[in-house]
């Protein structure tokens, strides 16, 4: 895609805070006291995602979005403090820290032209054109 993800100092610095995120949620995660278990169980939910390409580019890269981007996180988390929900918060955190992994490691949010096409550039090789 190009023309179309970043690039340079702007795509290290998406990746830079992508590795914040995580750091940041691994810690608030720490002080929840719902255990080392439980994140390891669900810190790789988000991806069962990837099935969803199964069924085309374009409903595959919706359910990747959804599961991957900060938005559903961001908002579980914040309803799981205003209704005092522990477990919900601790979900939110383990959830928010897999999607600041996936950007540090330069996983981005997916275009419907195919898997490998992301806001972050392409990931994989690059096809050769004859």
């Amino acid at each position: 895609m190009a023309g179309s993800s970043v690039e340079g100092g702007v795509r290290t610095t998406l990746r830079v805070e992508g590795l914040a995120i995580l750091m940041l949620c691994v810690a608030a995660y720490a002080r929840t006291g719902s255990g080392w278990m439980l994140f390891a169980l669900l810190f790789l939910v988000p991806d069962l995602s990837f099935a969803a390409f199964l069924f085309g580019p374009r409903i595959g890269a919706a359910a990747y979005n959804t599961m991957h981007s900060t938005l559903g996180p961001l908002t579980l988390g914040t309803a799981s403090v205003v209704l005092h929900q522990p477990l919900a918060l601790a979900v939110a955190l383990i959830w928010l820290a897999h999607a600041g992994f996936d950007r540090a490691m330069g996983y981005g949010l997916k275009y419907a032209t195919g898997f490998t096409d992301t806001h972050l550039g392409h990931i994989g090789r690059k096809s050769q054109t004859a």
